[in-house]
């Protein structure tokens, strides 16, 4: 019986080890559509290698499967980590944006995050492929890049220098802009003749006295039209890598001119607004100082678009933190930041405006819209609606947290406006952790102290 133990014993240590010695022989991924990519930083020549060898299988398309993937029992493992991998970070699509982009905030973050924890590549993985562990050079190497690229392209003039790195850096107190195209601007964010029948204006539904929203689910277009998502804020907008939820507008002009010929939001056009316009000759002549052309789509546009990247909110509680002000935050406070960043929300929720940079799925642990109930309507799409790519279905451009105690009710259909419940909602549906009353509480009370200054007075 004993002997019988031993062989199967054997046996089994015997295979156990054949996966990981034939992975040895047979070396690692080479000639994927990552290695493909050419870039011209040494940096991120040296990572995109150290990725393309340790992370390829799950997290670069097309490259092909080990040799076992075919066998029984391991087929449907290895197909649904691959799925997950790309649906987590496709390394491709993050490394490489296109011309002109660069790696975004949330890609850099997600990548820290992973490999400060070292939980990738995970530990059935590396059981298989004994090299596929990052050294501690390459984990090196991997930050210095990561800390590069934060300080070359996602910081802004009047960051401390210290903070040009961080996960987080602090809000800078202006932007760049033509003084008087914002005060023209200011006035056509607030002017209702900018709808159908002069009864809404863009501060109908971004009123600066509610953190830069409505507050409302959906907001009321003309005639009490009901929209189908809620508004988003226009504070800090300036920074979002993309407008409206599903990022159908690329520029903040592109987003002003939207809501204008929307039949439910103001329901009218350029001709009818512009002709509205040059019936007011004292604005017409003051426009005309700035814009020589006059009132057209592109110069009114661009004069909201001036004004708002005005609308900026520094000097939260937690930007004077950042600066250097230790008592800035409370105790319970200090421990909901720390909670944001274990949970993993500080991956997403990164970046200058602790979000705005990336579009995301609405439920990756668990079925929100299954659990929500009620029918799942067009806005639920997310940027699947712009992008008619069905890999974009319910996924939706990461909020901003910035002021968002002020900017209720949350998340693009407006489900709660309790801070605590929407702690909750994300850390279980985005995260797949359950979070205790008290812990939720605490990440609450820190997301409090990101509310910021307007004008010299908080929100």
């Amino acid at each position: 019986m004993r002997k019988k133990l031993v062989i199967v014993v054997c046996i089994l240590v015997v295979a156990g080890l054949a996966v990981p010695l034939i992975n040895l022989v047979a070396g690692k991924p080479t000639g994927t559509a990552l290695a493909a990519k050419k870039a011209s930083d040494p940096e991120l020549v040296r990572v995109t290698a150290v990725f393309e060898a340790k992370c390829a299988h799950c997290h670069v398309p097309g490259t092909p499967s080990p040799f076992y993937a075919k066998w029984p029992g391991a087929s449907g493992l290895i197909a649904r980590d691959i799925t997950r991998g790309l649906r987590n970070m496709d390394l491709v699509a993050e490394l490489f944006p296109g011309e002109g982009a660069e790696v975004s905030e949330p890609a850099l973050a997600k990548i820290e995050r992973e490999v400060g924890l070292g939980d990738m590549p995970p530990a059935m993985y590396l059981a298989a492929h004994w090299t596929s562990g990052l050294s501690a050079s390459e984990k090196a190497a991997i930050q210095e890049w990561i800390s590069k690229t934060r300080a070359g392209h996602h910081s802004w003039a009047g960051v401390p220098e210290a903070l040009r790195t961080a996960l987080i850096p602090p809000i800078p107190a202006t932007l760049p802009v033509d003084a008087k195209k914002a005060e023209l601007g200011r006035k056509l964010y607030h002017d209702k003749r900018l709808s159908g029948d002069d009864t809404v204006s863009c501060a109908t539904c971004h009123d600066l006295a509610k953190g830069g929203t409505d507050q409302e689910k959906v907001s009321d277009g003309v005639r009490g039209q009901k929209g189908g998502i809620n508004a988003p804020t226009t504070f800090n907008a300036a920074f979002q890598f993309m407008q409206f939820w599903d990022g159908r507008a690329p520029t903040l002009e592109a987003q002003a001119g939207g809501p204008p010929n929307n039949p439910v939001e103001m329901d009218s056009n350029w001709k009818q607004i512009i002709g509205k316009l040059e019936a007011d000759p004292a604005f017409a002549q003051e426009f005309k100082a700035s814009y020589p052309d006059g009132f057209t789509e592109k110069t009114i546009t661009d004069a909201i678009a001036s004004f708002e990247r005005t609308l900026l909110t520094p000097n939260s509680r937690f930007d004077k933190y950042l600066t250097g002000d230790t008592k800035a935050l409370s105790a319970d406070e200090l421990r909901g930041y720390t909670l944001f960043k274990e949970v993993g929300c500080a991956t997403c929720h990164s970046g200058v405006l602790l979000g705005g940079g990336s579009f995301e799925l609405m439920g990756r642990h668990a079925e929100y819209f299954k659990d929500r109930g009620g029918p799942v309507t067009d806005a639920d799409k997310g940027r699947a609606n712009a992008s008619k790519a069905d890999q974009d279905l319910h996924k939706f451009k990461v909020p901003t947290l910035r002021n968002v105690a002020r900017t209720f009710p949350y998340f693009h259909d407006g489900s709660t406006s309790d801070l605590k419940e929407a702690v909750r909602v994300m850390a279980r549906y985005q995260s797949g952790e359950q979070l205790s009353q008290d812990d939720c509480a605490a990440v609450a009370a820190f997301l409090e102290t990101l509310t910021g200054e307007y004008q010299g007075k908080a929100l």
